[in-house]
C-alpha cells in the first residue's frame, strides 16, 4: 500500500514550491516598487525645495528692479519741475520701459492728493495715509519707497466668477499665481522740497506648471502675520493661514522659516478643497516694505503628490506585467519540474535496461523524495562509474603500451641503423689497411682516421644512450664550476667552423666584450651547445647559422628548472638576470604540429630508417634535461616547413655572492671577442 504523500508527488512538490516562492517573488516586487517610490519621492522634494529657493530669489530681484527704476524715475528733472503734459508723456513711456508689468503709474501730489499724472483711471491708488514722506529731502533719503500688497480678490482668468471648493474643486491646469503690488517713493523737487509721489502698481507673474510630472510647482507667498499675499486661488489671496483645513502644517512652515530654518519641504493636504495630498518646498525673502521695516515672505513651490509620483505609474504597470509574466513562467517550469520528477522508478528501470545503450556522459536520475531510490541511483551510478573509468584506464594502458613498443621499434632499428654504419666504416677501413690494399702509407693513414672518426661517433652514440639511461634513473651528476660563457662559446664555434665552411654557410657570432660568468658544468654545457650548433648545421643545406646572446634581467618565456624539479643546491632560487644564448638558422624548419615531440627520448619527427638526417633522437632530450639541471632552461621554435629554427638556451648569470672575492690567476682566454676572433675563420663570410 502507498504511503501517504508518494501517491500524489507532483502535487506535493508543486504547492509546495509554489508556496515558498510566490510570496517571495511577491514581496520582492512589493519591496522594488516601495524603493521606486521613495526615490521619486526624494527627487520631487529636493527638486520643489529648489523650485521654491529659485521663485524666491525671482520675487527678490524683480521688486528690487522696481524699486530702483522708480528710484531713478523720481529724480529726473521731468518730475521735479516738468509740465503736467510732459509728465504724462514721461509716466506713459516709463510704463513699456519698466522690466515688469505695470498695471497703473501715478504722479501724485502731496499737499492736495490730487492725480497730477496718471496711466490708469482718475482714482488714487495710495490714500494721504499710506505716504508718510518727510517734507525736506535731507530727513529722508530720496531712494526711500513703501511696499504695499493688494489683498483683493480677483476673478479667474476666464473671466468667471471662481467656482465653490467644497462643491467642485478646481482644476489645477487653471491656476495661475499673481502678486499685486503697489511701490510708491517721493519725488523732490530741485529745492528738496516734498513734491510728488511716484506710486506703480505691480503684477509679478509666477512661472507655473500643472503638467503631470512637472516639478516647478504653484506660487504660495505668505507674509509673517500668516497673510496669503499670492495663491493659485485668487479667493484665498488676503486670507490667514488659520483659516486653511491644514493649518497647522503652514503654521509650522512659517514658524521654520522665521526660526531661520533652512529650505525644506512639507506635505499639506486638501490645499485647494480637493481632498489631495500636496507637496510643498518653502523658502524665506526679506522685503524692506518701508526705510524702517522688514518683512519676511514665505515663498512655496506646491504640487500634487500624484503629478510628483507621475512615474510612479509607468513603474507600477511594468512590475505588473513582468510580475505576471514571471508567475507563469515559474507554474508552468514547477508544472513541468513536477512531471519530470513524478516518475522515479520508471526512469530508474529505464535507465537500467539501456545501460549498454546510453551516452558516456549520461547519468543515474536522482534528488528523489524516497530515500532508498536515491540510495539505489547512487549505487547504480558509482558501479556503472567504475567500470567507465577500469575501461578506459585499460584502453589509455593499452594505447601507451602500444606507443612504448612502437617507439621501442623504431629507437631499436634506428639504433641498429646509427650502430651498423659506423661499424661497417671502422670495420671497412680496418680491413683495408689489414689486407694491404692501399698504394700509400698515406692512404692507409687516410683509412685509419676515417675509421677513427666513425669510433669517435659510435661513442658519442653509446655516450648518449648511457647519459639518457642515467638521467632517467636520477643518477646523472654535474660538476658545477664558475665558468665565463664567452670561453665555452668560442670553443664550441672553433670547433663547429669547419663543418660550416664545408657547408657552404654563413656564420653569424655575438660580439662579446664583457665576461659573463655562470655556474655550471663546463663539460655537459660545451656537450649542449656542441649539440644545438651541430643540429643547425646538419638541417641547414644553404644560407646561415646566427648565434647571440643577450641579456635580460627576467625570463618570463621559458619554463626555468625552479618549475619542474630539476633546480640543484648549486642553481640560484631566484637569479636576478639570465644570459640567453640563441642559435637560429635558415634550415628545412619543423611543423609546428610535431615540435612538442622534439624534446622527448626516442623521438624524432621523422622516425623511419630511410630518413635522410642521421641521429637517435637523443640529443635534444639530454640537452633539456643538462640545461634545467644546470637551472635553465632551452626552447625550440619554428615558424614552418622550409622556414628556419631557433633555439634559445637560458642560464642563470652568476650573483655577486657567488663570485670569488680576489681573482686568482686565471687561464688566459682570447683578448679578441667572438666575434672578431671568429671572423678570421674562412667559415665566416
Amino acid at each position: 500500500m502507498a504511503m501517504l504523500g508518494q501517491s500524489s508527488f507532483r502535487r506535493i512538490l508543486l504547492s509546495r514550491i509554489l508556496v515558498l516562492s510566490i510570496p517571495i517573488l511577491l514581496l520582492g516586487v512589493g519591496v522594488t516598487f516601495r524603493k521606486a517610490r521613495t526615490s521619486l519621492l526624494y527627487t520631487a522634494r529636493q527638486n520643489l525645495a529648489e523650485s521654491a529657493i529659485r521663485k524666491a530669489e525671482d520675487i527678490q530681484s524683480s521688486i528690487k528692479a522696481l524699486q530702483t527704476n522708480l528710484a531713478t524715475a523720481s529724480r529726473t528733472s521731468i518730475l521735479q519741475a516738468g509740465q503736467p503734459e510732459t509728465i504724462q508723456t514721461y509716466l506713459n513711456q516709463l510704463a513699456t520701459d519698466l522690466p515688469t508689468e505695470i498695471h497703473c503709474l501715478q504722479l501724485i501730489d502731496w499737499q492736495t492728493g490730487d492725480l497730477t499724472a496718471t496711466t490708469c483711471g482718475n482714482q488714487p491708488i495710495l490714500s494721504q495715509v499710506e505716504m508718510p514722506w518727510s517734507t525736506q529731502q535731507g530727513e529722508l533719503s530720496a531712494d526711500s519707497f513703501y511696499l504695499n500688497t493688494l489683498l483683493n480678490k480677483r476673478a479667474t482668468l476666464d473671466g468667471q466668477s471662481e467656482p465653490d471648493s467644497e462643491s467642485a474643486p478646481p482644476d489645477p491646469t487653471e491656476f495661475a499665481t499673481e502678486l499685486n503690488l503697489i511701490i510708491s517713493t517721493p519725488v523732490y523737487d530741485q529745492n528738496g522740497k516734498l513734491r510728488y509721489t511716484l506710486a506703480a502698481q505691480s503684477v509679478l507673474q509666477q512661472r507655473e506648471s500643472g503638467e503631470p510630472g512637472s516639478l516647478l510647482g504653484y506660487t504660495t507667498i505668505i507674509d509673517q502675520d500668516g497673510v496669503f499675499l499670492a495663491h493659485p486661488l485668487v479667493s484665498r489671496v488676503g486670507q490667514n493661514i488659520k483659516d486653511e483645513p491644514d493649518a497647522d502644517r503652514f503654521e509650522n512652515i512659517v514658524n521654520n522659516v522665521l526660526r531661520g530654518d533652512d529650505p525644506n519641504v512639507r506635505h499639506i493636504f486638501n490645499f485647494v478643497g480637493d481632498r489631495e495630498e500636496w507637496l510643498a518646498g518653502y523658502s524665506p525673502i526679506h522685503i524692506n516694505i518701508s526705510p524702517t521695516e522688514d518683512r519676511v515672505w514665505t515663498v512655496l513651490a506646491v504640487t500634487r503628490l500624484d503629478s510628483a509620483l507621475h512615474g510612479l505609474e509607468d513603474i507600477k504597470r511594468i512590475l505588473v506585467i513582468l510580475t505576471t509574466g514571471l508567475l507563469a513562467a515559474h507554474l508552468l517550469a514547477m508544472l513541468y519540474m513536477a512531471r519530470d520528477l513524478a516518475l522515479p522508478i520508471e526512469q530508474l528501470g529505464k535507465y537500467a535496461r539501456h545501460i549498454h545503450k546510453r551516452d558516456p556522459l549520461q547519468r543515474a536520475p536522482k534528488n528523489f523524495r524516497i530515500r532508498e531510490l536515491n540510495h539505489l541511483a547512487e549505487v547504480l551510478d558509482n558501479m556503472v562509474r567504475r567500470l567507465e573509468e577500469r575501461a578506459k584506464e585499460l584502453e589509455a594502458a593499452w594505447q601507451e603500451a602500444e606507443a612504448a613498443n612502437q617507439l621501442k621499434s623504431e629507437f631499436l632499428a634506428n639504433t641498429s641503423h646509427e650502430l651498423r654504419t659506423p661499424l661497417n666504416a671502422i670495420i671497412g677501413c680496418i680491413r683495408l689497411v689489414r689486407d694491404d690494399c692501399c698504394d700509400t702509407p698515406e692512404e692507409e693513414v687516410e683509412f685509419l682516421d676515417r675509421a677513427d672518426e666513425a669510433a669517435i661517433h659510435l661513442l658519442k652514440i653509446i655516450n648518449d644512450l648511457l647519459d639518457i639511461a642515467k638521467i632517467e634513473a636520477g643518477t646523472l651528476s654535474l660538476s658545477f664550476e664558475l665558468i665565463d660563457l664567452r670561453r665555452t662559446l668560442q670553443e664550441v664555434i672553433d670547433l663547429q667552423s669547419m663543418q660550416i665552411h664545408e657547408k657552404g654557410l654563413r656564420l653569424g657570432v655575438p660580439e662579446m666584450t664583457e665576461p659573463v660568468m655562470v655556474r655550471s658544468d663546463p663539460a655537459k654545457l660545451k656537450q649542449v651547445l656542441l649539440n644545438v650548433i651541430y643540429n643547425a648545421i646538419k638541417f641547414t643545406d644553404h644560407g646561415s647559422i646566427t648565434v647571440d646572446t643577450r641579456i635580460e634581467t627576467a625570463v618570463d618565456s621559458v619554463q626555468t628548472a625552479h618549475s619542474n624539479g630539476h633546480r640543484t643546491d648549486e642553481t640560484p632560487a631566484n637569479p636576478e638576470a639570465w644570459v640567453i644564448i640563441s642559435v637560429q638558422d635558415t634550415g628545412i624548419g619543423i611543423d609546428p604540429t610535431q615540435q612538442h615531440k622534439l624534446f622527448r627520448p626516442f623521438v624524432m619527427v621523422d622516425g623511419t630508417t630511410t630518413r635522410k638526417f642521421e641521429g637517435t633522437g637523443l640529443g635534444l632530450a639530454i640537452s633539456r634535461n643538462l640545461i634545467e639541471l644546470m637551472g635553465g632552461s632551452i626552447t625550440l621554435h619554428s615558424a614552418g616547413v622550409g622556414q628556419g629554427t631557433t633555439v634559445e638556451i637560458a642560464l642563470p648569470i652568476a650573483s655577486m655572492s657567488q663570485l670569488p672575492a680576489a681573482s686568482p690567476a686565471e687561464p688566459e682566454i682570447s683578448q679578441k671577442p667572438i666575434a672578431e676572433a671568429v671572423t678570421e675563420h674562412p667559415a665566416v663570410r
